[in-house]
């Protein structure tokens, strides 16, 4: 899921465990709040992979900063962008044309290949096939 690895889910739930609110919504946000799924959601890579691959590589920016993270966790506010020297890379192109969905807490200019993470995400805007309450569940133990 999300192409997370077992250590890096654990993670995560771990630092939901101590934000407020709910546990399975918190973790669920700090999942979709990863460089690599929002490069994924804002249209430049087809896939989760394809995504980490550009963020690994360092054709990524945050802020105007080179971030080859993929678990760096964005923040609202936050501005990801293509490097100037990978902009003419097909892949990116031809994911920009492809994509025609960018959900309502991301802005997307591909004009510039930059987008906006703008604020957190709402549980109706994540993933509906995903029960995190399992996912408590299981890691509650």
């Amino acid at each position: 899921m999300y192409g997370v690895n077992e250590r890096q889910f654990r993670t995560l739930f771990d630092k939901a465990a101590k934000m407020t609110g709910k546990h399975g919504e918190n973790f669920m946000i700090l999942l979709d709040a990863r460089l690599d799924n929002v490069v994924y959601k804002l249209g430049l890579a087809r896939t989760r992979r394809q995504a980490r691959q550009l963020v690994n590589h360092g054709h990524i920016l945050v802020d105007g900063s080179r971030v080859d993270i993929p678990s760096y966790q964005v923040k609202p506010g936050q501005t990801i962008g293509v490097r100037e020297k990978s902009r003419n890379l097909s892949i990116i192109k031809e994911s920009v044309e492809v994509n025609n969905f960018v959900p309502e807490y991301l802005t997307f200019d591909a004009e510039k290949l930059e987008g906006t993470f703008t604020r957190l995400p709402e549980r109706s805007e994540l993933a509906p096939e995903i029960n995190e309450a399992l996912i408590v569940e299981f890691y509650s133990r």
